[in-house]
């Protein structure tokens, strides 16, 4: 039963980081590629300002889960993920640090050199980790012992591909509906032209990789979900097309939760397909914790959960209005505004 119970955890928890940190990714990737000037991109920027790093916690949480409820997993994963996962970590390391200092230096040049830190790291960030999931949900090549055959690359194919595109292109259209919930002028404006014309081609991979993950080993309550996921988007797309940001953006995060949900369901009780052998699967049974151990972390999470989704729900409440160009200091007067 436990071992059950923290895989749904665990799926929550990569649920919860693609939701929050999702937008925070698109946000790096529009300062890049959507963005026409330096207010834009300042008005942007301050949008996350205040909740991108809590949002990473989720990733950390998700991490750690995995480590201490499902150790087998979580060494799989590592050992023929190490090259993807290296690249996720300097992404977030280089957003991080492009956040942080942007601001330190009055200068067009400085201002340019960090932003593509932060564009860069983001897409980098979303498609290591859409192609750790994809390969997740469709199997690497592991041993009976759970380790690597093959070589550094050997985890790249299609799959990796096709996840990493999904996540990247969830993220932008998630960030273009996050901007056009969290800003005035013509950021606003913009975003919600992206997201109508966008979002049916940008969200084309991970309703691919939903869709084959569904036919390699889907069954009726992954089936269920997909249709919900459906029904998600275009409710979604009709509120963004007559410019109900609030309901485009609750919509999108349905058909992620719906999108999500089918995976894991589809995929269960396998937490890791072999593809070399279907008998070196790693399931919810032979790779999980003991009781013992499961049964202490579900009190931890039982206490300490609610707190941190009290807090980061106080901190979004805080900071809810809108901000427009006219909000943002002039460019000589003060530093980028990162936290109020």
């Amino acid at each position: 039963m436990l071992p059950t119970v923290w895989f749904v955890a665990i799926a929550v928890l990569w649920l919860g980081y693609l939701l929050l940190e999702g937008f925070d990714l698109g946000v790096g990737m529009h300062m890049l590629v959507t963005a026409r000037s330096e207010g834009e991109r300042r008005v942007m920027l301050n949008t996350i300002g205040p909740v991108w790093d809590g949002n990473e916690v989720w990733l950390l949480v998700a991490g750690a889960g995995t480590f201490a409820a499902f150790p087998l997993w979580y060494a799989s994963l590592f050992s023929v993920l190490y090259v993807p996962l290296t690249l996720v970590l300097l992404g977030l390391i280089a957003r991080a640090a492009a956040i942080e200092f942007r601001g330190k230096v009055h200068d067009a040049r400085w201002a340019r050199a960090w932003d593509l830190a932060i564009g860069i790291g983001s897409a980098v960030t979303a498609f290591g980790i859409g192609a750790g999931l994809a390969l997740t949900t469709t199997g690497l090549p592991i041993d009976g012992n759970g380790d690597r055959v093959g070589g550094p690359f050997a985890w790249l194919n299609g799959w990796a591909v096709l996840g990493g595109l999904a996540v990247v292109g969830f993220c932008l259209v998630h960030g273009a509906a996050f901007l056009a919930l969290k800003t005035d002028g013509s950021v606003r404006r913009r975003a919600g032209r992206l997201v109508v014309r966008g979002a049916p081609v940008a969200l084309l991979p991970i309703v691919g990789w939903v869709l084959g993950v569904g036919l390699l080993t889907g069954g009726v309550v992954s089936w269920a979900l997909v249709v919900v996921a459906v029904v998600a988007i275009v409710f979604a797309w009709l509120r963004a097309r007559s410019g109900r940001e609030g309901w485009a953006f609750v919509g999108i995060a349905a058909f992620l939760a719906a999108g999500a949900g089918s995976l894991f369901a589809a995929v269960y009780p396998v937490v890791l397909p072999s593809t070399i052998d279907p008998a070196w699967n790693l399931t919810v049974a032979n790779a999980s914790s003991s009781p013992y151990t499961l049964g202490v972390m579900t009190v931890v999470a039982a206490c300490g959960l609610p707190l941190v989704l009290a807090y980061q729900a106080w901190s979004y409440w805080v900071f809810r209005r809108r901000i427009d160009v006219r909000h943002i200091p002039g460019l000589q007067e003060q530093p980028v505004l990162l936290h109020r």
